[in-house]
């Protein structure tokens, strides 16, 4: 049995150091062009390019998504698209259109594929299809049970990648036209609004002029297509032993602290599973991962059938930490940081680190701002202070404060 990948979203190349440092071993990027993610920052070709040799040179991978779904005016482009990312080293291409998965195959047939979720893989007869036809990896469609993603696994030895973690569509795989119909920017081409998690009004039309209504269960109101986010760190020992190869976070548009805190927990949990077979500390990597902003969690369909995937009527939670600052350097009892959020004199913080040196908190007291001047109120986003911490921290650590 092959060791688990940990994939980690990249939204742009501060968020790639981010996830390399905190544990992931691969990454998945867009570029400017054919990604479905057009809002996430995303890269250019030079940061494409700085971005594989940073992996590279760290014994790590990157693949590029170019999975929106191509029109004829895309084909051009993507064919030189396909052999600058092969010239850059990309371990692979993430291709949702067939007749993208034709293209790079016929340009440059060294460029391994990886089919997206949008391709809606659903049954061991599809993932044969597209091994037939050259893909290395599937990633399968959220929609698969435990004992479904088994089967495909002993009936095909194509590698198999999975959804562990993050926000979910609730269309199928997340091929959806709702904010095409709202909004008129496609979501089959990286432009979706995420209309699904709007709030929404009821209206009378019988014209009669009653004011419209907001649609809701309690005070913070019904979110009609808002689903849950997944959440499968308990469920890690059972994705090895039914033949994932890659766990997949999903966020390319999540904050940098978002990265941080969920490959941090799932890094921590894998490295616990294959110690000891399974993970003692689930409980405690959970609690981490309340420590982000996110929705209600939910397993999905991972245990079956579920429609309490998709009926939820909550709002997202903010977290109960946010980040503060990030260490850029530490000596003789000083870290010298970039400030993030605010916080003051006197406030705990807690550090989040890959290190021994995560979880640990210290008292705030003394903020060092670049004149020299002490200050009791750090407020100025970037800023660059020095603090007092009584034990090490390394450049790349972020320090969080609990939300009151």
């Amino acid at each position: 049995m092959k060791k688990l990948e940990l994939l980690a979203p990249a939204g742009n190349l501060s968020k790639l150091k981010t996830a390399f440092y905190f544990g992931a071993d691969a990454v998945y990027a867009g570029g400017k062009e054919f990604s479905l993610r057009s809002y996430a920052g995303n890269f250019s070709d030079g940061e494409l390019a700085e971005g594989a040799e940073y992996a590279h040179k760290l014994g790590k991978k990157i693949y590029v998504a170019a999975n929106i779904f191509a029109k004829n005016e895309d084909l051009t482009k993507a064919k030189r698209y396909f052999k600058f990312l092969y010239d850059i080293g990309a371990d692979a291409v993430l291709i949702t259109d067939p007749g993208l998965i034709a293209l790079a195959k016929n340009t440059v047939p060294e460029l391994k594929i990886h089919l997206s979720t949008q391709a809606n893989t659903l049954n061991k007869y599809a993932v044969k299809f597209w091994q037939d036809l050259g893909v290395s990896r599937v990633v399968l469609a959220r929609e698969l049970s435990l004992a479904e993603i088994k089967e495909i696994s002993e009936y095909c030895p194509v590698e198999l990648e999975a959804f562990v973690h993050g926000a979910m569509c609730v269309s199928y795989s997340g091929r959806c036209l709702l904010s095409n119909y709202m909004t008129d920017r496609d979501a089959n081409r990286g432009e979706c609004v995420q209309a699904c998690r709007w709030k929404f009004k009821l209206t009378d039309m019988s014209g009669f002029p009653h004011p419209a209504l907001i649609a809701e269960e309690d005070q913070r109101g019904t979110y009609l297509l808002n689903s849950k986010d997944l959440n499968l760190l308990e469920n890690i020992p059972d994705l090895a032993e039914a033949g994932v190869y890659s766990l997949k976070i999903e966020g390319r548009m999540k904050s940098e602290y978002y990265v941080a805190t969920v490959v941090n927990a799932y890094r921590r949990a894998i490295d616990e599973y294959y110690k000891t077979g399974y993970i003692p500390n689930a409980a405690l990597y959970n609690g981490e991962l309340e420590k982000i902003t996110h929705r209600d969690y939910t397993k999905a369909y991972f245990l079956g059938n579920n429609e309490k995937t998709i009926f939820y009527n909550g709002e997202q939670y903010n977290g109960t930490h946010e980040f503060t600052a990030v260490v850029e350097n530490y000596k003789d009892g000083k870290a010298f940081v970039k400030m993030r959020n605010r916080f003051r004199k006197g406030d705990v913080l807690e550090v989040l680190s890959p290190s021994e040196a995560c979880n640990k908190t210290f008292a705030v007291e003394s903020i060092i701002n670049p004149e020299g001047s002490e200050i009791d109120d750090a407020k100025l986003v970037q800023e660059k202070l020095v603090l007092d911490i009584p034990f090490a921290v390394s450049a790349g650590d972020i320090l969080r404060r609990k939300v009151k």
